[in-house]
């Protein structure tokens, strides 16, 4: 399936309906006195919607995206609404106090501040007086983004939000002319000598990442076709294991996982054959096994079984127009 207008609104729908959600609500909020005991919506006045705080972030930029695809289309004008509901000088000063607080080192640290990244980088495409509202906190976002990448001794390689290939290529896609090497740098560091990737361990558990994967598509950002496909037969020789996860509970929040897990498979298997050389042996395998990953994971978001799912379908929209509408799909 290509993101078609009937689509798009689907999937706009989905995110218009949670963006300004408050409850059920999932704080990652650290009290210092009973002060702090306030409701979501005064805490993080832009991003108190979806659940939680990066499925808000990235939620808007799910509309920010889609109504810049489809301009003209119905859902457009309540995107933008929704955009500038959220997104004011007020909301965002709040929001930037609140991030650069003391006791908020680690808050939403890498997941969530790399997909600010990402919203701002879409805003500066889409709607610069938005972006200009955000820059504030985008500013304090990758200062702290900044500041964790130089002190990190090794890589997180689990499969969910503390993931650092992950971030890295969110992060290295959003790039401004800020101190841009430092992110190739501290890649090139974690995993240019890995080899023999563990794919049998995957998944584990409650992935919404491939640990594997993610760092394979994060490394053709850094490598020429031909570099890369030297790096890669020594890292994922064999994909074949690697089938569509099933979700044994799509309304357990956790498990609901396996269903964006489908999703990031499929854009990372696309992002990783488009790296290599044309004409390398390794591509179709790994677009057949994208195709047969997108149809699993689109079919829990768009098909009937999504239907009442919000602990799935209040973050896997964006994974659906992310794998969408990527430049190398």
């Amino acid at each position: 399936m290509q993101l078609d207008q009937n689509s798009a609104a689907q999937l706009a729908r989905i995110a218009l309906d949670c963006v300004h959600r408050e409850y059920p609500s999932k704080i990652a909020h650290v009290l210092h006195s009973d002060a702090d005991v306030r409701p979501p919506r005064e805490l993080t006045p832009a991003f108190y919607g979806c659940f939680d705080w990066h499925s808000a972030v990235h939620g808007h930029w799910t509309l920010a995206k889609l109504a810049g695809l489809f301009p003209e289309a119905p859902f457009a004008s309540n995107a933008r609404a929704a955009l500038r509901k959220s997104i004011t000088v007020k909301n965002i000063r709040v929001e930037t106090a609140y991030l650069t607080a003391p006791g908020r080192d680690s808050f939403e640290r890498p997941y969530g501040l790399a997909w600010l990244l990402k919203l701002h980088a879409e805003l500066r495409e889409s709607d610069p007086e938005l972006a200009a509202m955000l820059d504030p906190l985008e500013e304090a976002a990758w200062t702290k983004l900044h500041d964790w990448i130089q002190k990190m001794p090794q890589p997180d390689r689990s499969g969910q939000h503390a993931n650092t290939a992950f971030a890295l290529g969110l992060i290295i896609d959003s790039a401004t002319n800020r101190s841009g090497l430092i992110w190739f740098d501290r890649a090139a560091r974690f995993y240019a000598k890995d080899r023999s990737a563990p794919l049998a361990f995957e998944p584990s558990g409650e992935d919404f990442i491939s640990p594997c994967l993610a760092e394979a598509d994060l490394m053709r950002r850094l490598y020429t076709p031909e570099k890369f496909a030297l790096w890669l037969g020594g890292f994922l020789p064999d994909v074949s294991s690697l089938v569509p996860a099933i979700s044994p509970d799509r309304h357990d929040g956790k498990l609901a996982h396996l269903d964006g897990l489908n999703l990031s498979r499929a854009w990372m298997f696309m992002g990783i054959a488009a790296g290599l050389p044309i004409g390398d042996p390794l591509r179709p395998e790994l677009l057949k096994t994208s195709e047969a990953h997108k149809k699993a994971g689109l079919a829990s978001i768009l098909g009937p079984q999504a239907t009442g799912n919000y602990h799935g379908t209040h973050w896997l929209a964006t994974f659906a127009v992310y794998l969408c509408q990527s430049p190398i799909s």
